[in-house]
C-alpha cells in the first residue's frame, strides 16, 4: 500500500466568500510521485505535469488534483463528501500502485470532449426539461461529467447511444 494516511482541509474559495461550496486539501503523509503517471493511464487526467508530477481530473463537475503529497479538489458541499472522494482516491492510488506492473504509465493528459460537438447530438430544442435553459448549457454540463445521456428527455434512443458512446471516449467514471 503506497498511500496509507492523510489529513483533510476543508476551505471557502478566497476569490469569493460568499460561495456556498468548499474545497478540499487531503495532505498526505506518504510521496506518491511514483504513482502518478500510472494513475493518469487508468483514471485519464485531462491535465498531466510530469516535472514536479501532477495529474488533474475534472469528475462531477469537480476539479481534482492529485501532487505528490496534495489532492485539492473543488466545489464540495461538506467534509463528508470530501472524505468521500479523498478515500476513493486513496483506493484507485493504492490499486494503480500495486497493478503497476500491468499498466503502460501516461505522460499526456487524455483528450476532452467538446462542447459543440455534444451539441451536434442533442436535439437542439432549448426545451428545458433536463433542467438547464438551453442546449448549449446542457452540453456544457456534459463535457464536464455533469450530465449524462440519460438527463435529456427529448433524445430519441439512437442519439442517445450515439451521445453515450461519445461521452464513454472520455473516460467519465462514476466514485
Amino acid at each position: 500500500m503506497l498511500l496509507k494516511n492523510y489529513t483533510i482541509e476543508m476551505v471557502r474559495p478566497t476569490c469569493n466568500a460568499s460561495f456556498q461550496s468548499l474545497h478540499c486539501h487531503a495532505h498526505l503523509e506518504e510521496d506518491i510521485s511514483e504513482v502518478i503517471p500510472y494513475l493518469n493511464a487508468v483514471l485519464g487526467g485531462t491535465c498531466f505535469v510530469q516535472s514536479p508530477p501532477s495529474v488533474m481530473f475534472k469528475v462531477h463537475g469537480r476539479m481534482i488534483s492529485v501532487h505528490s503529497r496534495k489532492i485539492s479538489i473543488n466545489a464540495l458541499k461538506d467534509a463528508e463528501e470530501a472524505v468521500k472522494i479523498v478515500e476513493w482516491l486513496k483506493r484507485e492510488i493504492n490499486e494503480a500502485w500495486e497493478q503497476r506492473a500491468s499498466i503502460t504509465p501516461k505522460y499526456s493528459a487524455v483528450s476532452r470532449p467538446q462542447p459543440l460537438a455534444v451539441l451536434k447530438l442533442l436535439p437542439k430544442t432549448n426545451c428545458g426539461q433536463c433542467g438547464q435553459a438551453t442546449c448549449i448549457v446542457f452540453a456544457s454540463l456534459a463535457v464536464q461529467g455533469a450530465m449524462g445521456p440519460d438527463a435529456c428527455p427529448a433524445l430519441g434512443d439512437d442519439q442517445r447511444k450515439m451521445l453515450a458512446e461519445y461521452l464513454a471516449q472520455f473516460n467519465f467514471e462514476e466514485m
